[in-house]
C-alpha cells in the first residue's frame, strides 16, 4: 500500500498554516483540473493526489493524526475508506481463492480482536467484523470548488448562471468504499463471506458525473470571493451525505468599469473647457446615468468619489465606492472661429509671463 508524503504533495511545510495550505490547493487544483487539461491521464492522475491530500491536512484532526503516526496514520482511518484504498492496490488479492487477508487484517483490524489474521491464514472466508463497519457505507461525499466569470455589473447587481460541472460522485453500488462483499447479517453481527472490487466504478469507490446547476450569484461578491451552495458538491450515501460546492468568483470588466477592491473604478473623458471653467455633464454608471460636477481646474488623474455606489454591503464587507478618473481631452474638429478664439487665450496666456509647465522637467 503507497503512503504518500502530503505536504510534498501540496508544496508547503510541515508547519503551514490552513491558509497557505487552501492557498496552495487552489494554485494545484487549478493547474490540472481534468477541464484545463482534458484526456490528461497524467493530470487526471496528479489532481486526485491533490484532492486527496487537501482532504487531509485541512482536516484537523485527520491532520493530527497524519503529523503524529506518519505513514501509518491510516491506522485509525475509517473502515470504507480502507477498503476503497486496499482495493485500488490490492485489488485482486483481496477475497481470493485462498484467502489472501492476512496483511490486510493484520495491518488495518488487528487490534479489533475475534482472530481475524489467524483465520485468514488458516484460509478461511468468513469474518464477524461486528458493528465495526455498520457505518461503513454511509460517508459524506466530497466538497468540491469551481470558479466561476462574473462580470463588474454582476458583482453589483447579483445574477443567475448555468454551470455544468464535472464531479466524482460516491459510487452508489458500493457505498464509497470500492469494495462489494457478499454477506448476511445475525443480530448485530455483520458476516462478510467474500469481497472483491466493485464491478461498476472499478474498485474506485467514485464515478465521475456531469449535471448541470442553475446558481444564484449573490449581489456584493468580490474577486475570489467563495459562495458554498450546500449539498451541491460529490454526491454521499445519502442526500443529507452529499457534500458542498464553493464557486470562486474572478470578477472581469464591464466596458470602461473595473473593479479595484470593493471600489467600482472607470475613466471618465471631459473636455479641456469642462475641466478648465468647471461643469455638469451626464455620467454613466452601472445602474444608469447620473448628473456630475467637474470642479473648475481640474487635471487629468484627478479622482472623484461617489460614496456608496461601488460593490454593496455584503455580510462583514462594507460597501464600496464608484471612483472617476477624469480624463483631459482636447478639441480636434475646431472651426475657423473658434480656432481664432483659442489662438487669442494663448496669446493673452503667453502675455502673462505663466511659468512653464515643463521647466521642472529640466532638473
Amino acid at each position: 500500500m503507497e503512503f504518500r508524503d502530503y505536504y510534498k504533495t501540496l508544496g508547503v511545510e510541515r508547519n503551514a498554516t490552513e491558509a497557505q495550505i487552501r492557498s496552495a490547493y487552489r494554485k494545484l487544483a487549478r493547474k490540472h483540473h481534468p477541464d484545463v487539461n482534458p484526456n490528461n491521464k497524467d493530470a487526471e492522475s496528479k489532481f486526485k493526489e491533490i484532492n486527496e491530500a487537501y482532504q487531509v491536512l485541512s482536516d484537523a484532526e485527520k491532520r493530527k493524526k497524519y503529523d503524529e503516526l506518519g505513514a501509518d496514520w491510516e491506522r485509525g482511518a475509517s473502515e470504507d475508506e480502507v477498503f476503497r484504498r486496499y482495493s485500488q492496490g490490492r485489488g485482486p488479492e483481496f477475497g481470493g481463492a485462498t484467502g489472501g487477508f492476512s496483511d490486510f487484517f493484520e495491518r488495518f483490524f488487528g487490534n479489533l480482536g475475534g482472530g481475524f489474521a489467524a483465520g485468514a491464514a488458516r484460509g478461511f472466508q468468513q469474518f464477524d467484523f461486528g458493528d465495526e463497519l455498520a457505518g461503513a457505507a454511509q460517508s459524506r461525499g466530497r466538497d468540491l470548488e469551481s470558479e466561476v466569470k462574473i462580470s463588474v455589473r454582476d458583482a453589483v447587481q447579483g445574477a443567475r448562471r448555468r454551470l455544468e460541472l464535472t464531479s466524482e460522485d460516491q459510487c452508489d453500488a458500493c457505498g464509497g468504499t470500492g469494495m462489494t462483499a457478499r454477506q448476511e447479517q445475525r443480530g448485530r453481527t455483520r458476516i462478510i463471506r467474500s469481497a472483491e472490487p466493485c464491478a461498476k466504478c472499478g474498485g474506485q469507490g467514485v464515478i465521475r458525473a456531469r449535471r448541470t446547476l442553475e446558481v444564484t450569484i449573490p449581489a456584493g461578491v468580490s474577486e475570489g470571493s467563495r459562495i458554498r451552495l450546500k449539498g451541491q458538491g460529490g454526491r454521499g450515501s445519502r442526500p443529507d451525505q452529499n457534500g458542498d460546492l464553493f464557486l470562486v468568483t474572478h470578477v472581469e470588466p464591464s466596458g470602461p468599469f473595473m473593479l479595484s477592491g470593493r471600489d467600482v473604478r472607470a475613466q471618465l473623458p471631459v473636455w479641456d473647457y469642462e475641466a478648465a471653467l468647471g461643469a455638469d455633464v451626464t455620467s454613466p454608471t452601472l445602474q444608469g446615468k447620473i448628473s456630475l460636477k467637474i470642479p473648475a481646474g481640474s487635471q487629468s488623474g484627478r479622482v472623484l468619489r461617489l460614496k456608496g455606489r461601488g460593490l454593496p454591503a455584503r455580510a462583514k464587507e462594507p460597501a464600496g465606492d464608484l471612483l472617476y478618473e477624469l480624463r483631459v481631452l482636447a478639441p480636434t474638429d475646431m472651426t475657423d472661429e473658434e480656432r481664432g478664439l483659442l489662438q487669442q487665450f494663448a496669446e493673452r496666456r503667453r502675455a502673462r509671463a505663466l511659468a512653464d509647465p515643463r521647466e521642472a522637467m529640466q532638473g
